[in-house]
């Protein structure tokens, strides 16, 4: 039986072992936490959103990094102190605006083809992570940006998806509780909210019954292929999937691969909705508001997921003040009935690819994988993408490593 180690037990990493161990492959995952899910799939915006495909490489993302500079609790930050690294980084974002389209339609697909896969997992599992299929609502303030959400539209139905354009008198029907002044919005049935932290320790736990080996709160030291081997510092494997978000990067160059993947902080508030006031004052509804940036989900009765705003800081994980601060306002400008004395701040690093595409499928090198590079939509794409990775690992190993299912 071809044995595989998988570094990462984020959601890309659980999701992976789920498609690989479903296959035959005897799997250990490692992972520098005790616990499943404890870094960037902790508290993420809670959204499954194939409505939210869109990738960022454009020139108006651009001029808008570049306006917002100077201001520190801007949607997009990024640290001026000049790194090769984030140099490098973003020039090949520049280089992939020409492949906008392209990439955008080709994420949507993944996102629709995702849905079913992480469902049939939840289901088989019998995982309970708040699944709510309430859709998701995307809403505007100004013209400009519900005419950009026109043509993001068509591009959205090219891939597959469907959503319906709202009037501001609409908006508000799907979402009584929102205030302010909006120009319009559109409405997305088919998208699902979720908790990607409580779905990827069940995973994990449910796993762990059916064989998988997890080697849990240990850091993993160095990579190195040996032959038709790879080691896990001592351990020999057939093969190694790097899931291991902006750590990735690191192992990767262990293996003499080259892996551009830069680490975009982003920041999220869980409102605890103690009182039935504010469990009535926060929306069933997820939200998308485009020009703040911001996502939010319900999580059960009495957890409100606000998320969002875009960080280029490297590998720095301090939860700033005035990175919370705005999401507070912004529940506070738009949900005034909500009470927000408490609040639970988080802060991750979405491990992102200059093209907004995930890294999935062999390396230059016999015997390595990758499954990472999914930004801000690991939680959305994950189960597409460890179903198509299995598959490439299925049919490109040699026949005497093939796994049995």
């Amino acid at each position: 039986m071809p044995t595989i180690a998988i570094i990462g037990a984020g959601i890309t990493g659980i999701t992976t072992a789920y498609e690989l161990n479903r296959l035959g492959f005897d799997v250990t995952v490692y992972d520098r936490q005790r616990y499943a899910g404890m870094e960037t799939s902790f508290a993420n915006g809670g959204q499954l959103s194939a409505s939210n495909a869109e990738v960022w490489n454009q020139t108006s993302t651009v001029l808008k990094g570049l306006k917002w500079l100077l201001r520190r609790d801007a949607p997009l930050l990024v640290n001026m102190r000049p790194t090769w690294h984030k140099a490098s980084w973003m020039a090949e974002f520049v280089g992939a605006i020409p492949q906008y389209r392209n990439n955008t339609i080709q994420t949507t697909r993944m996102a629709i083809s995702a849905r079913k896969g992480l469902q049939e997992m939840a289901q088989v599992e019998g995982i309970d992570f708040d699944l709510s299929p309430a859709g998701i609502l995307h809403f505007y303030t100004n013209a400009a940006d519900l005419g950009h959400a026109r043509k993001v539209t068509g591009l959205l139905a090219e891939g597959g998806l469907e959503r319906q354009e709202l009037t501001p008198e609409e908006v508000r029907t799907r979402c009584p509780q929102l205030e302010g002044n909006l120009t319009g919005g559109f409405w997305t049935q088919s998208d699902m909210t979720g908790d990607i932290h409580k779905f990827t320790v069940g995973m994990a736990r449910w796993l762990r019954t059916k064989g998988v080996q997890f080697c849990m709160g240990q850091e993993v030291g160095v990579l190195r292929r040996e032959g038709a081997r790879v080691f896990v510092d001592d351990a020999a494997f057939d093969s190694v999937v790097l899931c291991a978000g902006v750590a990735s990067r690191r192992f990767a160059a262990d293996l003499g691969e080259r892996l551009n993947v830069y680490p975009v902080k982003g920041y999220s508030i869980t409102v605890n909705l103690h009182d039935a006031a504010s469990q009535a004052a926060a929306p069933q509804v997820s939200l998308l508001d485009d020009a703040a940036k911001i996502v939010t989900s319900r999580l059960g009765a009495d957890r409100f997921r606000i998320a969002g705003t875009a960080e280029f800081n490297g590998e720095n994980r301090d939860i700033r003040d005035d990175r919370i601060k705005p999401l507070i306002t912004w529940c506070e400008r738009h949900f005034p009935q909500i009470e927000t004395d408490s609040v639970i701040p988080w802060a991750g690093l979405r491990p992102m690819m200059p093209n907004m595409m995930p890294r999935v499928g062999a390396g230059k090198h016999a015997g390595v994988y990758f499954n990472t590079g999914h930004g801000h939509l690991g939680w959305t794409l994950s189960a597409a993408t460890a179903r198509l990775l299995a598959d490439q690992m299925q049919h490109s190993m040699p026949p005497q490593l093939r796994a049995v299912a």
